[in-house]
């Protein structure tokens, strides 16, 4: 496979400045979705409620609606965006992401059958469940374009195959089971509206320890990202970091399926733009992606509450905007 058309370089001195700027935008977007909605409030009133809740109607607005919701967004945005980098890192593939290669339309469909077939389950049943879905339409992806030689372009046209057969057993699954299909809606609806604190505490635990586990690995990414052959001459067992590596970039996306459903293109914007800000080394571009996806996709949730208030725009329409034409580039430099 060929390797990300991405600077190779990028002078160190810069990188703590790029870090910062991320943790900057991650608080502006914290800030901005606490105070933006259907009803605004000013920030100094936002800050306040934030550090001092009372009985206020607006510290109800930002503690019961907004905080969790907002937790949620920045929670599964960072898990996208490293979940994306890590996808593209091990197998040096500048198109792969979570929703291309099919892992959240598979862990779409695992949470839908959890919902239809097992509507007992605890909460924490299922990100497993997603995690196995995801994993198995990864699976499926990679097999079909092994059969036909390997290349970026394969692997991503045989992910897009293999996501929309399991969307459409998914919409079949809907309409044969629609009554009991009914409850998982809300977790497959592509959106962070309405998450509560619930949903924080499911998405969390998984989400922490992962992002952290994630932040250890990134000497053996950083390996596993030259090449094969070149990680097997410095001491690295290939297959076992891959397989951990690529297990944990699908669990973060399944997670974060679990809660917030499918919304693609997150996982392939964001890791260009932390390579391109702070180049390869992903002891720097793992953090930076975090920081990235988690402002992103909050911002993008700001925009699809203002866009049509009080009616709300769903944020995966948004981020499709922006990550459709970015990949549709992407993929015909890539096919020069």
């Amino acid at each position: 496979m060929t390797s990300a058309p991405l600077p190779l370089t990028r002078p160190r001195s810069t990188r703590p400045l790029w870090l910062f700027a991320g943790v900057v935008a991650v608080f502006g977007a914290l800030l901005g979705s606490l105070a933006l909605g259907a009803t605004d409030l000013p920030l100094d009133r936002t800050l306040a409620v934030l550090l001092h809740p009372d009985d206020t109607n607006e510290s109800l607005i930002v503690h019961t609606l907004r905080l969790p919701r907002t937790l949620v967004a920045l929670l599964a945005g960072a898990a996208l965006g490293v979940s994306g980098l890590m996808l593209q890192g091990v197998t040096r593939n500048p198109l792969a992401d979570p929703g291309i290669l099919g892992v959240e339309a598979g862990g779409a469909l695992g949470i839908l059958l959890m919902v239809v077939f097992f509507p007992a389950a605890p909460g924490w049943a299922f990100v497993p469940a997603a995690f196995a879905g995801g994993t198995l339409a990864a699976l499926v992806a990679y097999s079909v374009a092994r059969s036909v030689g390997i290349t970026p372009l394969r692997l991503a046209l045989a992910g897009v195959a293999v996501a929309s057969l399991v969307g459409a057993a998914t919409r079949s699954v809907q309409i044969l089971f629609e009554d009991r299909a009914q409850g998982a809606l809300f977790a497959l609806s592509g959106s962070v509206a309405g998450r509560g604190w619930e949903q924080v505490a499911q998405l969390g635990p998984w989400l922490t320890a992962g992002l952290l586990a994630a932040l250890l690995l990134t000497p053996k990414l950083n390996i596993l990202s030259l090449g094969e052959d070149v990680a097997r001459s410095l001491g690295s067992r290939t297959e076992r970091d891959s397989a951990v590596i690529t297990g944990l970039g699908v669990l973060l996306a399944a997670a974060s399926v679990s809660v917030v459903g499918p919304i693609g293109f997150v996982g392939l914007v964001v890791p260009h733009a932390a390579r391109a800000l702070v180049g390869p080394d992903h002891r720097y571009a793992l953090p930076l992606a975090a920081l990235l996806g988690a402002s992103f996709l909050t911002a993008a949730d700001i925009a699809a509450r203002l866009i049509a208030r009080p009616a709300e725009t769903p944020v995966g329409i948004l981020v499709a905007a922006v990550g459709a034409p970015f990949f549709v580039l992407l993929a015909r430099r890539i096919g020069r």
